[in-house]
């Protein structure tokens, strides 16, 4: 074993770096310890919205009776509020669609079918003072004429009640510029007619086919958008107001409710200020639901009896005055236009005549189905009688015709005993006869419907404040045993 040798001398440490010295010590050291970082401020609280702090207030207040009692009495008042609001709104939209039915679209659509009547009669008359020659009749002259100045006068009067810029009105005033032409047409052929000038023939089937092409194609379009608008105001008048109803409905489900809560609490049977509210409601809710019914029924009855009728009525007299036209423009023409239908050639015109006459006969039985009064089915079964005489008379008219006959087959079209025009007249009489008794059925149907509305957007609004005000002040007359 090996032994180390002690020599006396202290056994050797490690060495101790040197610290730094610390400012503010003596000598240089310090003994205050280092500064803790400070920490990041903290964030300022949120502010709440006046919406929050609302909620939360309510929220406390309906903590206690009183409290429950103002939130159902301002729910109450909203309520009943919101049912007269909505009621007057609806109604007076109704309203006023009612009294579009019966002081405006109907009338223009009346108007509009008179100005295709009156550019048709105008026709039928031009081409019978053309058949007479030199012997046209100061009547048949004056029937032109008073077509004519009909026919301006209510294409002013549409212009007037049209929107502006819509289709009615760029139809009206194509046939205003289209008017004049033809005046100028017809005029032409009269005075080479006069002079016997054959070229006066040409000239009036160029009126006519100006007449037949353009014009009464324009008046047709202008009629159609005039029902159209008709539609429209009935599909505005008629619908059930459903949003005031189901208001009301609620109203006065919330009322029964309140009174009896009430009740449950006090034993009292009658609030008076909740049953003000609740018999302003149930009136209101009964004018609505007996008026808007009331109103509904007499408009369907006047588009049912009143409207249906008159666009038949319209369509069969307008039929009438193409089949006239044509029957004139067959002797006019005299062979010189004509029509292939399938192998056979045949004369255009009477071609034309024997499909007016077709649909004259329909719209005559349907006239007939709709009429529901003896004031409304006489002058149709007239109408029916004259018609069938007429083609009796075509027949044998056109036979003479065919026949070489032709100054036979004139009287017996434009003469003064015994031709087709007395029965054209006849049909047409019985026809105005007819349109007028449908108008006056219409107008009558119309009136009750628009007047079954009267008062009842103002009545409801001020009932509905009365309601609103009863609720409240009974819900205070419970907030008053709290004090």
């Amino acid at each position: 074993m090996t032994h180390t040798p002690n020599t006396g001398a202290p056994p050797t440490l490690p060495a101790i770096p040197p610290q730094p010295p610390a400012p503010g010590a003596p000598g240089g050291r310090s003994t205050t310890p280092p500064p803790t970082p400070a920490s990041p401020p903290s964030p300022p609280a949120r502010r709440r919205t006046a919406f929050a702090e609302g909620v939360d207030r309510l929220r406390h207040a309906a903590t206690t009776e009183p409290g429950r009692l103002r939130v159902i009495g301002a729910a109450l008042a909203a309520l009943v509020v919101a049912f007269g609001a909505v009621t007057a709104w609806q109604m007076t939209d109704r309203a006023a669609a009612a009294d579009a039915v019966l002081t405006s679209s109907q009338p223009l659509t009346s108007e509009a079918a008179d100005i295709y009547r009156s550019l048709a009669d105008a026709n039928t008359a031009a081409s019978s003072g053309f058949l007479a020659g030199g012997q046209e009749s100061a009547a048949t002259r004056d029937r032109y004429e008073r077509d004519i100045a009909t026919a301006a006068a209510k294409l002013v009067n549409a212009a007037a009640n049209a929107a502006p810029g819509s289709p009615s009105t760029q139809t009206i005033t194509r046939l205003n510029r289209l008017l004049p032409e033809y005046k100028g047409l017809v005029e032409r052929a009269r005075t080479y007619n006069r002079q016997g000038y054959p070229v006066g023939g040409a000239y009036l089937r160029y009126a006519n086919e100006k007449m037949q092409q353009e014009m009464l194609p324009a008046a047709q379009d202008l009629y159609t958008k005039e029902n159209e608008r008709l539609r429209a105001d009935y599909a505005d008048a008629t619908p059930y107001p459903w949003p005031a109803i189901t208001l009301g409905l609620a109203a006065l489900a919330a009322l029964a409710w309140a009174q009896r809560r009430t009740y449950l609490r006090t034993n009292r049977v009658l609030n008076h200020g909740l049953v003000t509210a609740t018999a302003a409601t149930t009136v209101v809710l009964l004018w609505l639901t007996a008026g808007h019914a009331l109103a509904r029924s007499h408009l369907d009855d006047s588009y049912d009896h009143g409207v249906r009728s008159l666009a038949v009525l319209h369509d069969a007299r307008i039929a009438s005055l193409k089949a006239r036209g044509n029957e004139n423009l067959t002797l006019v023409a005299r062979g010189a236009e004509t029509k292939k239908v399938g192998d056979l050639t045949l004369d255009a015109y009477d071609h034309d005549f024997t499909r007016d006459i077709d649909t004259l006969a329909k719209g005559l039985a349907h006239a007939g189905r709709l009429a529901d009064d003896d004031a409304g089915s006489k002058p149709v079964t007239a109408a029916v009688g004259s018609m069938t005489e007429w083609k009796k008379r075509h027949a044998a008219a056109r036979e003479q015709d065919e026949n070489g006959n032709y100054q036979q087959a004139l009287d017996m079209v434009i003469g003064a005993q015994g031709a087709t025009g007395e029965c054209f007249d006849a049909v047409d009489k019985n026809l105005a006869t007819a349109l007028e008794h449908e108008e006056a059925e219409f107008a009558t149907a119309a009136g009750d419907g628009r007047d079954a509305l009267t008062g009842l957007p103002a009545g409801a609004a001020v009932l509905a404040v009365l309601g609103a005000a009863g609720a409240v002040l009974g819900i205070g007359r419970r907030l008053s045993e709290y004090r």
